[in-house]
């Protein structure tokens, strides 16, 4: 298997993805977006549907809007804004030429492939690099578990599978990174209402081993199984035995919520609880959490870039160490940032210093101000 070689300062950074689904097409657009597709370049993009079908889809999209630049077709490529993007349609690592293209990163968006056998397979087909937008099958199965802000230094230039982790995961653990700190957390109750999924059917149908998610997405609140507590204890090893989760999926489109129920190791009260998060939101994780204090419904948080928004008018104590939080987070658009985030910071360690000290004064991160 050949080892990846440090990159050129030279040139863009080219970055192919695999698997052109809900999270695919919003981290291209979110490239784009945040003005970062010169400095990052999508060259390959690989997907079995056919090519009119792609470019359709990256035009329209029901909860994003449309793509803000020019989208169409030439030969067997993509053209964004006239730059062409290889197109290809096959459904194993070693049917594409991954090595012609010459990337840098590989964006694994299918979710098909979660043991490290499975993912060395696009390493050995020319891939010198792969972030994935689901967790590893385990801990061992990636060389790293990244959420952005959190746990960002423990990435190495060697590194060459990397997890991005979950949307919830991102949008809980630096929540409670914060409340351990400040509180000390004895026990940790997640329930996380989640917006539709394409696992489910639209009506009723053989879609799924998971009996519940035979039945129709909208027109039913549906219990489902989540990996989340073990995804918080890889995160934050302090918490390790002191989380359970649960999932249930909503019939909306986009937008989720955690509902986080705390046991505390010191005593606190509503108002040091939000003032530590409002703080956090403006200060040392601006970007990254957001606050709010308005009469907010989910579909207010649409393409909302945040990992999490902290709704303060829902925060809830009994006696002085049981809290009860509410965060809201895009589970589409706040993902895909924190991808296009760690594809940065991860590039930007195999960069020269003084190259990749450039790279982040050009390309501020991809975070906005929380205005409500």
């Amino acid at each position: 298997m050949p080892r990846p070689t440090r990159l050129s300062p030279d040139r863009p950074q080219r970055i192919a993805i695999n698997g052109y689904g809900r999270i695919g097409r919003c981290y291209l657009r979110a490239l784009h977006e945040a003005g970062l597709s010169a400095q990052f370049r999508v060259v390959a993009i690989n997907e079995p549907a056919d090519l009119a079908s792609i470019a359709y889809l990256t035009r329209f999209d029901s909860t994003h809007g449309r793509f803000p630049g020019e989208v169409a077709v030439a030969d067997d490529s993509l053209l964004i804004n006239g730059q062409a993007i290889a197109i290809s349609h096959a459904t194993t690592p070693e049917a594409v030429p991954w090595a012609s293209h010459d990337i840098d990163l590989l964006i694994e968006c299918s979710g098909q492939y979660g043991s490290r056998t499975e993912l060395e397979r696009f390493l050995h087909a020319g891939c010198p690099r792969l972030l994935l937008s689901q967790p590893g099958n385990s801990a061992e199965d990636v060389d790293a578990t990244i959420v952005h802000g959190i746990n960002d230094s423990s990435l190495t230039v060697d590194a060459r599978l990397v997890s991005n982790a979950s949307c919830t995961t991102n949008a809980v653990v630096p929540v409670l990174a914060l409340l351990q700190r400040e509180f000390g957390l004895e026990n940790v109750l997640l329930t996380t209402l989640h917006s539709a999924m394409n696992d489910q059917p639209l009506i009723d149908g053989y879609h799924h081993s998971d009996l519940r998610r035979t039945r129709s997405a909208m027109q039913s609140i549906i219990p489902v199984s989540t990996g989340l507590a073990r995804g918080v204890e890889r995160l934050l090893p302090v918490l390790s035995g002191k989380v359970q989760a649960k999932a249930i999926r909503v019939p909306t489109h986009n937008v989720s919520a955690i509902d986080m129920v705390l046991q505390l190791a010191r005593d606190a009260d509503i108002e040091r609880v939000n003032a530590l998060l409002r703080s956090a939101a403006e200060h040392a994780c601006r970007g990254l959490i957001a606050w709010s204090d308005e009469p907010h419904v989910s579909i207010d948080f649409n393409h909302d870039p945040h990992s999490a928004i902290v709704d303060g008018g829902q925060t809830r104590m009994l006696g002085a160490r049981l809290l009860n939080l509410v965060v809201w987070f895009d589970n589409e658009w706040g993902f895909a940032s924190r991808m296009v985030d760690v594809t940065r910071h991860w590039l930007g360690k195999v960069l020269t210093p003084a190259t990749a000290s450039e790279l982040q004064a050009l390309t501020p991160l991809l975070r906005r101000d929380q205005s409500n």
